[in-house]
């Protein structure tokens, strides 16, 4: 097995044993994040891959011992404590669903689901119909994750960011109360086949990466409450509109070829307006149709104070050259289109965007039996403001959202 890790006071001679089912983009952040954590030992088992020869190479590359030809021999291993699902959208529930019932931990990446495949319906009819089936879907990965008595991690990272997490000490020092909230994540598209197709992901640009900002959103007004000691604080409406912007005249007319253009029934723009059970509010962009790398940034407008966070692209370093081969293969700034001009050349891109931190409250989590920050609750809330979302674009009007509970294997927050 591959050893990884130091120790600490925390889970001081612990053990937490990792599988990856998937062995690409996502599977590969979860293996160097992991390499950064500290305290419990984090030991490399196995992998699991649909394609062979791609697990092997990963096995290589992150010093993993053991690949699986099927993800079910990796959940069959006594040897691992948790599983790592880096996999498509569609694959997520019935992974994590079998990984719980196999007795093992699940760090699950965003969404946490969908609805997904074909419907002979469309419009407003369809969008409820999606929203039914998402969260039947949520329920029975809770109901899986209750009985097994096994941990849920929800792999999304913004909730440990530095930036998000020196925006709460602030919030806590300043005692200021949060009234707006302003997030977006933002790219030129996806180039994963199976994620520009509304069958296999679910939806578009809200679902894959709106779930960013809205969880950053739900989770701040979950660590308001509970710093003021008020009431929980939940998301009582939804109002959006989406767009297929890759549809549209202008992008017909571009004669380019700098964004991904070729999505199947999916929106590539949307724009949501969250209403909390306080009156306070939350505006959410994503979009599938914006060159010069990723941006992911959030706002928080307060009674005395206001925080802007620009995770990417960060400025700490920028870098300028006409040579586009100047630097060669080193890694600048995810997704930019362009080596040439000046650049914002990240020192440290994943750290910024709250990946080792994520795993290493993870681990810690399996390691010491403590209930995470990113949690089932928190993935199945984004899921729920999604859906809605997506009947509140297809209505034009506000939709309401019920009160929903979910099993809680974990307790409460520390």
């Amino acid at each position: 097995m591959s050893t990884l890790g130091g120790s600490s006071d925390a889970a001081r001679g612990s053990t937490v044993r990792v599988g990856f089912i998937g062995s690409g983009f996502s599977a590969a952040l979860h293996a160097e994040a992991l390499r950064r954590t500290t305290g419990p030992r984090v030991e490399f088992v196995a992998v699991a891959g649909i394609r062979r020869d791609r697990a092997e190479r990963f096995a290589s590359e992150h010093s993993v011992p053991t690949v699986y030809a099927d993800y079910r021999e990796l959940l069959a291993d006594p040897g691992i404590d948790v599983v790592c699902v880096c996999v498509p959208n569609a694959s997520h529930a019935p992974i994590a669903i079998e990984a719980a019932r196999a007795g093992k931990s699940v760090i699950c990446e965003k969404p946490l689901t969908g609805a997904f495949g074909s419907s002979d319906l469309t419009g407003s009819a369809r969008a409820r119909a999606e929203r039914d089936r998402a969260l039947a879907s949520a329920a029975e990965i809770a109901a899986a994750v209750e009985q097994a008595g096994v941990h849920f991690l929800y792999a999304e990272n913004w909730v440990y960011a530095p930036a998000m997490a020196k925006t709460k000490r602030l919030l806590a020092a300043s005692r200021g109360r949060i009234l707006d909230l302003r997030a977006e994540e933002s790219h030129s598209g996806s180039h994963a086949p199976r994620s520009r197709r509304r069958d296999t992901a679910g939806g578009g640009a809200l679902l894959m990466l709106g779930s960013h900002a809205i969880g950053a959103a739900l989770h701040l007004k979950r660590f308001e409450a509970a710093e003021f000691g008020s009431s929980p604080v939940s998301v009582v409406s939804v109002t959006a509109d989406t767009a297929r912007l890759h549809e549209s005249a202008a992008s017909r007319a571009g004669g380019h070829d700098w964004l991904v253009s070729d999505w199947h029934d999916v929106e590539t723009w949307a724009n949501v307006v969250l209403a909390f059970s306080d009156g306070t509010r939350a505006v959410i962009t994503a979009s599938f149709a914006m060159l010069g790398g990723v941006r992911n940034t959030f706002e928080v407008y307060t009674t005395n104070g206001a925080y802007h966070a620009n995770m990417t692209p960060s400025n700490a370093l920028l870098a300028y050259t006409p040579d586009s081969a100047a630097f060669g293969d080193e890694y600048l700034h995810e997704k930019i289109e362009s080596r040439t001009g000046w650049i914002s050349a990240s020192p440290d891109e994943d750290w910024l965007r709250g990946y080792p931190q994520e795993m290493q409250d993870f681990v810690e989590c399996v390691a010491t039996g403590r209930r995470p920050l990113a949690d089932l609750e928190l993935a199945t809330d984004v899921i729920d403001v999604i859906y809605a979302a997506y009947s509140s674009a297809e209505e034009g009007r506000r939709i309401h959202l019920e009160p929903r509970s979910i099993p809680d294997p974990e307790g409460p927050s520390p």
